[in-house]
């Protein structure tokens, strides 16, 4: 399956990777030549055809269940997940989940639910791997995060709480485990069309219509952010340390009410006092 091989012999474990940006990543991860586990905790059909698919490309790939709202089950994946591999070389925690409730209806048991998934099972996935790597004498972590972390969307207090979390983890823990040969980092992600999107879209959500709305003219795909991750833990990225990359079609590059970016502006500004205006 590996079409560069620029992860020829790297083991790769990608949480939440049953549907959506996770699954495209573990994918991706295969085809550039790397043995992947899958983690999972609903979407056993995603995982499992994915790893079907990496074996039917003469890839090795491993299916591996944990409910990372279950602290026992966060510390059990990683041991699992080593002991298939025989290592481990990249980490990419994936694994989130999103829930949209005005702030004043938002209950604790929901509030703990996202925090759980998407910030303690990260840190105590990481916790358990980094061993591992600092064993081998060098690792890469990668944390997902969204674009949530960096601008606002009413009903999101929760989720872009979690997501800004990852900003601040990824950044300190980087100074840490880089002593150690191992480098953080993380990607934003913006627009993705996954399936649990698609399944809440009304059914004449127009795509490409959409998309215009983006600098990139597009909607992005898993495998965008997955060749980002790639690279991320590469050695073409060895001087990439506690960074947050965004990869969102330009979705943050855009200034809110600025209004139809494709049509040039009416108006003239600088009249009077800059030359040739």
């Amino acid at each position: 399956m590996a079409a560069h091989a620029r992860m020829k012999n790297k083991r790769v474990l990608v949480t939440g990777a049953g549907t959506g940006i996770g699954r495209g990543m573990a994918l991706e991860f295969a085809k550039e030549g790397a043995a992947v586990a899958l983690h999972y905790c609903h979407s056993e059909a995603g995982a499992r055809s994915a790893v079907e698919e990496i074996r039917s490309s003469g890839g090795k790939a491993e299916a591996f269940k944990a409910d990372l709202n279950d602290i026992a089950q966060v510390i059990a994946l990683p041991v699992k997940v080593i002991d298939y591999l025989g290592g481990l070389d990249v980490l990419v925690n994936s694994a989130g989940i999103t829930m949209n409730r005005p702030f004043l209806e938002v209950r604790p048991e929901q509030y703990d639910t996202l925090y759980n998934v998407n910030v303690r099972a990260m840190f105590f996935v990481s916790q358990a791997v980094v061993p591992t790597m600092i064993k081998q004498g060098k690792g890469a972590i990668i944390n997902i995060t969204s674009v949530h972390a960096f601008g606002a969307i009413v009903e999101h207090s929760v989720y872009a709480g979690t997501r800004a979390a990852v900003v601040g983890f990824t950044r300190t823990l980087s100074a840490e485990l880089i002593q150690k040969g191992v480098r953080v980092n993380a990607i934003a992600s913006g627009w993705v069309l996954v399936e649990n999107q698609r399944a809440v879209l009304p059914k004449d959500f127009d795509e490409k219509k959409a998309g215009l709305a983006l600098p990139a003219g597009f909607i992005g795909q898993p495998q965008d952010i997955g060749r980002l991750a790639i690279f991320l833990a590469s050695d073409d990225a060895r001087y990439i340390i506690g960074q947050t990359v965004i990869c969102d079609g330009g979705q943050t590059a855009l200034m809110a009410g600025e209004g139809d970016f494709r049509k040039p502006l009416k108006e003239t500004y600088g009249k009077g006092y800059v030359p040739g205006v």
